[in-house]
């Protein structure tokens, strides 16, 4: 469906689990989960907004990774946005998808799978390939679009980018610039994602910020992206003039590789580079030294582009990916829209108090 053609047609009532959430209503569902072996009863929590009049279904997930929180606080503060009282189509939240490792605050479930490697999954296979099952027959079947919600895994941080696969899906080129990261990075998908799962649905996905941690200019990000999105594919109404003036979308800059340096040496690394630096071939990012500093090692960028991605432990062991750079033959456009995204979410200034 095209920027702002969304129909008046009015919807029908649409199921969830064992409930049916009726035109104009929000409801919260509990679809159920294998329980623990404790005999306690587990579900992954939907929220779903049923507008009166048909539109996109689009899927929020969030904590596929069971320690990646910024995600929630993005789905929390979208589903407070007043914008989403005036929806059309369908807007289905799920803030935690990965219960059981939201619960124990690991990026894993309890057998030790990654659920972002088990989709489509199976309803008879292990308990990943079960949940990846349900996330696809209870959700995914059921919506026209989607936007995945990730952050860096633990020990790490990302630049807030979007990821597509333009090869495959040329079309995800205008939702992404609809976003409005500052970096979009155009990498293939890999086989047992939920975004290799979801075949030819448009489905964007997020990453920013670290594991653990509330990342604030990664979630307002978010936040005004998925938005920026809604209105996009027709979902919400286009802004106001005086709100629309006031909402400078950027253009993104857009990549198709990216490069990790790597530790030459184990050690205590010194980072030279802050997430979003320019980089050019031949910089030095950091210093990897043995705790005397006897033996000091330099890390030294292979290429230019923009760091996307980097370690935030200083404790480090040979080989380990330390700093990740998107690359670019001229790192002027990127310059650019790093700067304007900072420029557009500069933290606000906290008033003492008195």
């Amino acid at each position: 469906m095209s920027a702002g053609s969304a129909t008046k047609q009015r919807q029908e009532p649409i199921r969830f689990g064992d409930q049916d959430v009726a035109p104009g209503s929000r409801l919260t569902i509990d679809l159920p989960l294998p329980p623990l072996y404790t005999h306690t009863s587990v579900a992954m929590p939907v929220h779903v907004i049923h507008g009166k009049s048909a539109g996109p279904r689009l899927f929020l997930t969030a904590a596929v990774h069971g320690d990646e929180i910024n995600g929630i606080e993005i789905i929390r503060r979208v589903l407070a946005t007043k914008a989403v009282s005036r929806l059309a189509g369908t807007l289905v939240a799920v803030p935690v998808v990965n219960v059981y490792g939201f619960v124990s605050q690991s990026r894993y479930l309890p057998d030790r799978r990654d659920l972002n490697r088990s989709f489509p999954g199976s309803e008879q296979g292990s308990m990943a390939a079960r949940l990846a099952d349900t996330v696809m027959t209870e959700i995914v079947d059921r919506c026209t679009h989607g936007i995945d919600l990730h952050t860096a895994a633990e020990g790490r941080s990302n630049l807030p980018q979007v990821r597509v696969d333009l090869d495959r899906y040329p079309e995800l080129r205008t939702l992404a610039e609809a976003f409005a990261p500052p970096i979009v990075l155009d990498s293939g998908t890999r086989s047992g994602t939920l975004r290799d799962a979801v075949g030819d649905k448009p489905l964007l996905l997020y990453e920013a910020g670290e594991a653990l941690r509330f990342d604030d200019l990664a979630i307002r990000a978010g936040v005004k992206g998925v938005l920026r999105v809604m209105r996009h594919i027709g979902m919400l109404p286009p802004l106001k003039s005086r709100d629309a003036s006031s909402d400078n979308v950027a253009k993104p800059w857009f990549a198709n590789t990216s490069v990790w340096m790597r530790a030459s040496q184990s050690g205590i690394l010194r980072a030279r580079i802050r997430l979003g630096g320019i980089v050019e071939a031949g910089d030095v990012l950091g210093y990897i030294a043995d705790p005397f500093g006897e033996s000091e090692q330099p890390i030294v960028s292979d290429c230019s582009g923009v760091l996307i991605g980097m370690t935030k432990l200083p404790l480090v062991h040979e080989g380990e990916a330390l700093f990740h750079v998107a690359t670019t033959t001229s790192t002027a456009g990127v310059a650019r829209a790093v700067d304007q995204f900072h420029q557009e979410y500069e933290q606000p200034v906290i008033k003492r108090l008195k």
